[in-house]
């Protein structure tokens, strides 16, 4: 998954976007190092975060953008 990229690249640490997300720090940290997997409501708050798709996230296409 491509949340730390995504997360490093727009400056926010894994507190702010924790907090911004209703989580707790340790979670983001363990979605970053594939410790623990995202359930479909977390992807797509992952995603609407960082306003690419969910593909983009989970690293199934080089385009960020959102087709719709």
């Amino acid at each position: 998954m491509r949340l730390k990229e995504l997360r490093e690249k727009k400056g926010v640490s894994q507190l702010k976007l924790a907090m911004d997300l209703n989580m707790n720090q340790n979670s983001v940290s363990r979605y970053e190092t594939g410790a623990r997997q995202a359930d479909y409501e977390t992807l797509i708050a992952f995603a609407d975060y960082f306003n690419v798709s969910v593909d983009y996230l989970l690293e199934r296409t080089e385009n960020p953008k959102i087709n719709k």
